[in-house]
């Protein structure tokens, strides 16, 4: 689904670079982990067109899109969480979410300044689609509460809601339990699990929780110094002797 072919980004004096060739491919739930300053939020930034590539090329669907502007990531289906959370504090837990269902619906100029009867009922089913959205993400109930007064934890299940609210065939999840409590982070691996199943979305997670990517990603990739070091599934990427030099600090024949 999405191909990066020797990809790499390099930013003035500022230590960003990345070099990694791989493919996401549909209805995978993938791990991307590594050491602090491995280059993992830098790939989010350049798979999401945050970020340009000095060097190789990225195609989604067959498509080249190096290059492309973060908004047409999206549009093309390609959503994404962050680190620090980015939600639009002042507004509604419901209007979070239709920010993201109203990026589908045209409605007419003179029909939103008139409150035309088709605007009201598109409004209507825009709220609907929305609580459909946040009953899966147990939302519900706060529809109403300013997003920055919700509990942490609920701010990032949010803040998902509003990445799946798009309609994303790849989601990308940076550290999505950061700041979650061991029963937060086991309901938040069902929900991930849910929108693999039951919506089909390919899942690219980015944790320092090697315990959830573990129990809940098909393959993993690593990367080290902005470099893939190794790739495959969960129980030869832990055994890779480079991978536990990476974290441990040891010498590779140790």
């Amino acid at each position: 689904m999405i191909h990066l072919d020797g990809i790499s980004k390099q930013n003035g004096h500022q230590i960003r670079f990345i070099e990694a060739s791989a493919a996401l491919n549909k209805g995978e739930k993938i791990g991307l982990v590594g050491p602090n300053g491995a280059g993992k939020t830098t790939l989010f930034h350049l798979l999401s067109g945050f970020m340009h590539p000095t060097s190789g090329s990225i195609s989604f669907e067959g498509r080249d899109i190096t290059g492309t502007r973060a908004f047409n990531f999206a549009r093309m289906g390609v959503g994404r969480t962050f680190q620090n959370i980015r939600l639009f504090g002042e507004l509604s837990v419901l209007d979070n979410v239709k920010v993201a269902l109203q990026r589908r619906s045209k409605p007419s100029t003179l029909g939103v300044l008139l409150s035309s009867p088709s605007f009201r009922r598109a409004e209507r089913e825009l709220d609907d689609r929305a609580l459909e959205l946040l009953e899966m993400f147990g939302l519900a109930d706060q529809r109403d509460r300013t997003a920055r007064n919700l509990p942490y934890g609920d701010q990032r299940r949010l803040e998902i809601a509003r990445a799946v609210g798009i309609k994303p065939k790849v989601l990308l999840l940076d550290e999505p339990n950061a700041g979650m409590n061991p029963i937060e982070t086991q309901a938040l691996l069902a929900l991930i699990r849910r929108l693999r199943d039951e919506l089909g979305i390919t899942i690219v997670l980015v944790a320092h929780d090697i315990p959830l990517v573990m129990n809940l990603c098909d393959r993993l990739q690593v990367l080290n110094y902005g470099r893939l070091i190794a790739e495959g599934d969960p129980a030869s990427v832990r055994a890779n002797p480079d991978v536990i030099a990476a974290y441990l600090g040891q010498a590779r024949h140790a």
